[in-house]
Order: C-alpha cells, then sequence, then structure tokens
C-alpha cells in the first residue's frame, strides 16, 4: 500500500473523537502522527517527533505518540517515562500486536482506534484527570 493510501483512509474526526474520549478520563495526552517518509526504525523517529511536537513538557510526563510510517510498513508506540515506567513493555507490545491485527486486516483508523483506547484506559488508571488539568496539546491527526 503506499502511503497516500494509508493517509487517505484514516478517519480523522474518529481518531480525534477517540483522543478526546481517553483524555476525559486522564490528565495524560495522546497524539497520532503518520509520516510520509520511510524509515528503518520507527520508533526512534517516533521519539525524535516525541521531542519536535513537546511532549515531553506534559506535567506528569505521561504523553503517547502513535507514530505510522506507510511507506515502510510499520508503526511504533512511544511513551513518556512517565507513563512507560507505569506501564512497562509488557502492556506496549500487547497493545502493538492488537493494532498490529487490525493494521493486516486494512481497518487502519479502527487500529489507532483500538491503540487510543487501550492505552487511554490504562493511563486513566494510572494518571486519571484531576481538578484543573487542562489538554495541553492539540488532538488533531498530525503529518508531514
Amino acid at each position: 500500500m503506499k502511503p497516500r493510501e494509508f493517509q487517505d483512509q484514516i478517519d480523522d474526526p474518529r481518531v480525534v473523537q477517540a483522543i478526546t474520549e481517553a483524555e476525559k478520563l486522564t490528565s495524560g495526552e495522546l497524539r497520532v502522527f503518520i509520516s510520509r517518509h520511510p524509515c528503518t526504525d520507527p520508533l526512534a523517529a517516533a521519539h525524535r517527533e516525541f521531542d519536535r511536537q513537546g511532549m515531553r513538557k506534559t506535567p506528569l510526563r505521561n504523553a503517547v505518540l502513535f507514530y505510522f510510517v506507510p511507506a515502510s510498513r510499520q508503526f511504533a508506540i512511544a511513551g513518556d517515562e512517565g507513563i512507560h515506567f507505569r506501564c512497562g513493555d509488557i502492556f506496549w507490545k500487547d497493545v502493538a500486536g492488537e493494532m498490529s491485527q487490525l493494521l493486516k486486516e486494512g481497518r487502519f483508523t479502527d487500529a489507532i482506534v483500538a491503540g487510543i483506547h487501550r492505552a487511554g484506559v490504562e493511563m486513566a488508571r494510572h494518571f486519571p484527570k484531576y481538578p484543573g488539568d487542562r489538554d495541553d496539546l492539540p488532538n488533531t491527526v498530525l503529518r508531514d
């Protein structure tokens, strides 16, 4: 599949709604980024984008980025140190496994929404919404 086809099949309003709903329950931040550039290490690219987007500036270091590289048929999930410490590698591998199956089926938006939902539930468990918490980052789907 060409990168453009993947991007064109993403239902942005549905993804934004999933982010918005998840963030109602947690002080954490969720973002989705779709890159048009192929890469060999999507996790390293995700961490670079994580920094570019200022995602390490959340007060509790609990932001998560879902990073997609359709040209390389890869994706990565990058979590800041606060959320990663509490969830660990096994949780993220489980989320990625569920998403991978949906992606293989061509259910791209479903895969993203499922990942957001799973991450949001876990984030709410460790970082519940607190009084005065605000949405620090836009919920839009990012693309380069």
